[in-house]
């Protein structure tokens, strides 16, 4: 999931879900500092301060991260933690990068250890809940968004919400997913994530309606690619709509000829 890697900032959560050409993984950031995690704010930064010299490190796998050299990042969050085992973003860390290599058992016991550290941190909480939901333990998952959400002061709730709403797809709750989902439309309209998935939620609901208001508002929020295309031709079809359900499939067949989705079309396999 290298698109998670991103200028001097840790990531989480969606591409995994049919999103992977249209938007990033969902996992979301935050940037270091000396006193965010397990440091003593207001005591007196020296050189030898192992609060400092563990931030630093830190800073270090978080660029490595960025910049794909995942070993070398391990080893600097490692030394962080060495440092000062009270560095809950250093075992955060360990646990994105660990899931980035399907290390399963090292990310588990690393987000573990990280949210004992700091169990309110929400961007840990929805970090977590995302390792949860892509590892087949999507029910369990749903608490560390909650509790990611539910924070006021968390930047990007709509981003625990929207995970919550596919995870629970990827178990057939739809009732809930729809909740959560809209949930996460209403703390930020502009989420393509939201959009999408709200809009193939209505759609395998047989509301065609609704997932056409929802894949309009997309239509126009992004450039399209082959997903967004098919979803569009699918929502057409459903609504009997031959005029767009042929524009539309004009436009992928042209552009994306090769696509997976190009394929269904010619197939007309608009359920699968």
């Amino acid at each position: 999931m290298n698109e998670t890697r991103k200028a001097a900032r840790i990531a989480l959560a969606a591409a995994g879900l049919g999103l992977a050409l249209l938007l990033p993984a969902c996992k979301t950031t935050t940037t270091y500092s000396t006193s965010s995690d397990g440091s003593q704010d207001g005591a007196p930064k020296q050189e030898g301060d192992p609060h400092k010299r563990a931030a630093v490190r830190l800073q270090l796998a978080s660029a490595y991260y960025q910049k794909g050299q995942l070993e070398t990042a391990i080893r600097e969050a490692t030394d962080a933690t060495q440092i000062d085992p009270g560095l809950a973003a250093a075992y955060g860390l360990l646990g994105l990068i660990y899931m980035d290599l399907d290390r399963k058992k090292q990310a588990d016991s690393s987000f573990i250890r990280a949210l004992e550290l700091n169990d309110k941190d929400p961007e840990l909480n929805n970090n977590y809940g995302w390792f949860l939901c892509r590892n087949g333990r999507e029910a369990e998952s749903i608490r560390y968004f909650d509790r990611a959400a539910a924070d006021h002061l968390y930047a990007t709730p709509a981003m625990a919400l929207q995970n919550a709403g596919m995870c629970l797809i990827q178990i057939g709750d739809r009732e809930r997913a729809e909740k959560y989902l809209l949930r996460a439309f209403e703390a930020d309209a502009s989420s393509p994530v939201a959009k999408y998935q709200l809009a193939r939620l209505y759609l395998v609901t047989n509301r065609p309606d609704r997932a056409e208001f929802y894949y309009e508002l997309l239509a126009k929020s992004v450039d399209a690619n082959a997903e967004t295309l098919w979803l569009g031709i699918r929502v057409a079809h459903a609504r009997s709509d031959a005029r767009t359900e042929q524009r539309l499939g004009q436009e992928l067949r042209h552009r994306f000829a090769g696509s997976p989705e190009a394929d269904r079309l010619n197939r007309e396999a608009f359920n699968e």
